[in-house]
């Protein structure tokens, strides 16, 4: 866990870490819906809105927006330890979903598409709607409800050696759950070798490491606001191999070009506030001069300090009993689970879990509500859950902010 000088001064470069602005003090554990944002990208986002110059200009500020713009792709390539490819910026993670999963359907090989029902529906809504369109059957990898994970050994059976497209989810952002990616696309590649496979990183990116050439995969996509930047755009990353697949582009225009319009400059300059910033993070854990190195060592500490927090909330912390302890609580994926990423999903049996997170709100604690809707069912519905409570942290989340949740926890958990 970060020492208490070290994690004042992470708190200190993100807004609103204590207080919403408008409804006062709050502890804020609903980061899987959107993470804090850094300080610098609020500063970054203001200064680049006034700009009133576009890219591709012959005039000074111009040919400085492309140079920003430059910055930005090779900050979140050399972030991802990307193997060559290209990084575009859309409208958002999900679209950039969409996109990848769209053109690999249509201009891959005949095969069927492979995912699992884990995935969110950003991208197994593309990978069937797609899968249809493009006149391909679509198989469906079940995922493991007790641990809320889906494995390699979840796949295995189901590969083929004509799959065209796989997608896989790097975490699950309802039960919490990192999935082994790498260990998937290997047993793909073992069977398949040219399918093309594309990742859901959107819960993950904030989490832990990226490192794309480990992978092994084609599409990554990021959706920013979750990763310490701001709503507006998503970010993907294409293996040399799809980018130059067939895709929407104008007539004309550059074959590999990817992005439509003019695109926001200040977006691209927000991704490398925040490839700067875990840079920054890494600096204070590791002395090595290295970058890569510096990514490596944020990721570490971010993941330990972040199962911790989890420990403490599941386990207790001081005189404070934890989550596991406390009558009538079920938890998403199992008490004891080594794939949990900084979140942690529950139900009180016989409570509502609105009434809950409402209750949590009026003591100052955000926290929110995943119901069986097409967003959550498929992990709650298979649990027969209605609804259930999402308590999701970051890594400048504090153990004084879970032992106060915890201290609520024991009297809206304690038997009428």
């Amino acid at each position: 866990m970060f020492s208490p000088d070290l994690l004042a001064e992470i708190r200190s470069r993100f807004a609103h870490v204590e207080s919403c602005p408008f409804e006062g003090p709050r502890v804020f554990f609903e980061n899987a819906g959107g993470a804090l944002t850094l300080n610098s990208v609020v500063d970054t986002s203001t200064k680049f809105a006034a700009i009133p110059d576009n890219q591709g200009r012959d005039n000074p500020a111009s040919r400085a927006l492309m140079d920003i713009i430059a910055k930005a792709r090779a900050d979140m390539a050399e972030f991802m330890n990307a193997p060559g490819g290209q990084v575009i910026v859309g409208e958002s993670g999900t679209e950039m979903l969409f996109r990848m999963i769209r053109a690999a359907c249509m201009a891959a090989p005949a095969g069927p598409v492979i995912g699992s029902t884990l995935e969110h529906p950003a991208s197994r809504s593309a990978a069937v709607l797609w899968a249809e369109h493009s006149g391909r059957s679509y198989i469906s990898v079940p995922h493991n409800n007790a641990t809320g994970c889906v494995t390699a050994d979840d796949y295995r059976p189901h590969l083929r050696p004509d799959l065209a497209v796989a997608t896989i989810l790097h975490t699950s952002p309802v039960t919490g759950m990192g999935v082994d990616v790498a260990a998937i696309s290997a047993a793909i590649r073992a069977v398949a070798p040219e399918c093309l496979i594309i990742v859901d990183g959107i819960q993950h990116a904030a989490h832990g490491g990226i490192d794309l050439r480990a992978l092994g995969v084609d599409g990554y996509a990021i959706s920013p606001y979750k990763m310490f930047s701001r709503h507006g755009y998503g970010v993907a990353w294409l293996s040399d191999r799809l980018r130059h697949l067939p895709h929407d582009a104008l007539l004309g225009g550059p074959a590999e070009n990817w992005e439509f319009g003019t695109r926001d400059t200040g977006a691209y300059a927000t991704l490398s506030d925040v490839v700067g910033y875990l840079e920054w993070l890494g600096a204070q854990i590791s002395p090595a001069a290295d970058r890569r190195a510096r990514f490596d060592a944020a990721a570490q500490a971010i993941h330990a300090h972040e199962a911790a927090l989890c420990h403490a909330m599941l386990h207790g912390t001081g005189n404070l009993k934890g989550l596991a302890e406390l009558p009538g609580v079920e938890i998403v994926g199992g008490v004891e689970n080594p794939a949990r990423e900084g979140l942690v999903s529950f139900w009180i049996s016989g409570r509502p879990s609105p009434e809950v997170v409402e209750t949590l709100r009026s003591r100052g604690i955000r926290t929110h509500t995943r119901k069986a809707d097409h967003y959550s069912g498929n992990v709650l519905a298979p649990l027969g859950q209605d609804d259930c409570i999402r308590v999701s942290m970051c890594h400048y989340n504090s153990p004084a902010e879970v032992a106060q949740f915890l201290h609520a926890m024991q009297e809206i958990a304690a038997p009428a």
